[in-house]
């Protein structure tokens, strides 16, 4: 088979002489850690996975993809994750691998090992996967020992029949299997089989949501510091990136470090604003474990350490609506009850500011209400920060909760600068309070804990890491 490289502008030509010259002299053939290669701690959880969704499709062929590089700019790559449901099931974490279960219910995972040395010249020239260029990847005997999964190359994988696909992650994939009537059944499935999480994964969420709490303490403690910056909110996005990546993979989103009126912007991630003391600042960020799953956490905090007067107002109100949506939680609620009670309590309040008039009951009914809400009070977290986004609305948005399932629940009000149905000075002030919680069997644990909510605790926490 003819060596396929991907080259670019740091490519010289190779002589014969050369070619031959990189083939040998290599101690082991390899320059990976001599540690020995283990189990990861997923592999029996994801064997469990693995089972169970070959049950729910007897006798039939299934294919989930990792996912390709994709290109940033001209010849470089962003960095590689994969596809969050070929994780749950594998563990692994290459690009271009495919996971196959066949009729039988056996799983096979196709990977491409790194090329030995001995043969061409891939490991050296080959930007994209060349082991000089993007480091090792696990041979076949290290991957099944790592995944505890039989492995076979993926130069050896037949897709050119009928099975089910997990599609849009893989053009090649999609090209080569036919199409059939049973994907989108199983994209859906494969959202819905993560609603309620497993004890291994409640572990992780709960590693991610600890180093996040860390990291907000971090961007408090930096604060002096970016005061003096034209970009005070990029210098806090780095402070955060920085625990993200020396705790986990990365941030499992753009962080979201807006103070001011940015705040009313519900995805600002420019953060290139300043900072200044007398205006709130709200920090939208969770930490990525290496395992890939992710933790939401938002805090609005007054850059000058205590609340004025009219922050507070507005603070209290979207505190005392989280609290009330938090006092839902439990199996069997709806999964919409939670943000009705928060939107309750922010119709009273609108109400008996003024901004508002009518009954509470006429106020839900209307909607009016949006204006200064925007969007939903939560959603549920694992490997995506929407995750199980694929989940048919009667077992998700409409449904029930169940113990297990880990949710946000994030109210929040953002009084736009340009809005003239405000008083002055509530326009230009966005709060939104954001934690993760699991629901257990008589209600729901609050994961984020670490951080405190009400605006008294806001104050003395701040005070005690300036």
């Amino acid at each position: 088979m003819t060596e396929v490289l991907n080259t670019g502008s740091h490519d010289l030509p190779i002589t014969e002489e050369l070619a031959a010259f990189m083939r040998t002299g290599w101690a082991g053939g390899t320059a990976r850690d001599t540690a020995p290669v283990t189990a990861r701690p997923i592999a029996p959880w994801a064997a469990k996975r693995r089972a169970a969704l070959a049950q729910r499709f007897p006798g039939e062929r299934l294919v989930i993809p990792a996912g390709r590089l994709k290109v940033r700019s001209n010849d470089s790559d962003y960095r590689f994750r994969p596809h969050s449901a070929y994780s749950y099931l594998t563990g692994a974490s290459e690009s271009d691998d495919v996971l196959v279960i066949e009729p039988s219910g056996q799983a096979v995972l196709y990977v491409r090992p790194r090329a030995p040395r001995e043969e061409g010249q891939e490991f050296y020239r080959d930007r994209r996967y060349g082991e000089f260029w993007a480091g090792p990847r696990p041979d076949l005997a290290e991957a099944a020992e790592l995944y505890q999964v039989e492995c076979a190359h993926i130069r050896d994988l037949e897709l050119e029949r009928p099975a089910r696909v997990l599609r849009g992650v893989d053009a090649a994939v999609d090209a080569r299997v036919p199409r059939g009537d049973g994907d989108a059944e199983l994209e859906t499935f494969l959202a819905e089989m993560r609603l309620v999480k497993d004890e291994w994964e409640l572990g992780e969420l709960q590693s991610a949501v600890d180093a996040t709490v860390r990291g907000f303490e971090d961007v408090v403690r930096a604060l002096p510091q970016a005061f003096g910056h034209a970009r005070g909110e990029r210098y806090l996005e780095g402070v955060f990136g920085l625990r993200a990546r020396l705790e986990g993979n990365a941030v499992g989103y753009d962080s979201i470090v807006a103070s001011g009126a940015h705040a009313c912007v519900l995805h600002w991630i420019r953060n290139d604003g300043t900072l200044n003391r007398g205006d709130l600042l709200l920090l939208d960020a969770g930490v990525e474990t290496d395992t890939l799953y992710t933790s939401d956490v938002t805090r609005t905090f007054p850059l000058a350490g205590t609340f004025g007067t009219v922050q507070r107002q507005a603070y209290e109100l979207v505190y005392e609506a989280q609290t009330a949506a938090i006092a839902t939680l439990r199996p069997g609620a709806r999964f919409r009850d939670f943000h009705l009670a928060a939107m309750r309590v922010i119709c009273d309040g609108l109400r008996d500011w003024g901004l508002l008039k009518g009954s509470t009951d006429t106020l839900m009914e209307t909607g009016l209400y949006r204006r200064y809400t925007l969007c939903s009070s939560g959603h549920m977290l694992g490997l995506d920060v929407h995750d199980c986004a694929k989940s048919r609305a009667e077992v998700y948005l409409d449904g029930v909760l169940e113990e297990g399932q880990v949710l946000t629940v994030e109210p929040g009000l953002y009084f736009q600068p340009d809005d003239l149905t405000l008083p002055e000075e509530l326009r230009g002030m966005g709060i939104r309070i954001e934690d993760d919680l699991v629901v257990t069997a008589d209600g729901a644990t609050l994961m984020s804990a670490g951080l405190p909510r009400h605006p008294d605790e806001v104050e003395s926490w701040m005070g005690a890491l300036l």
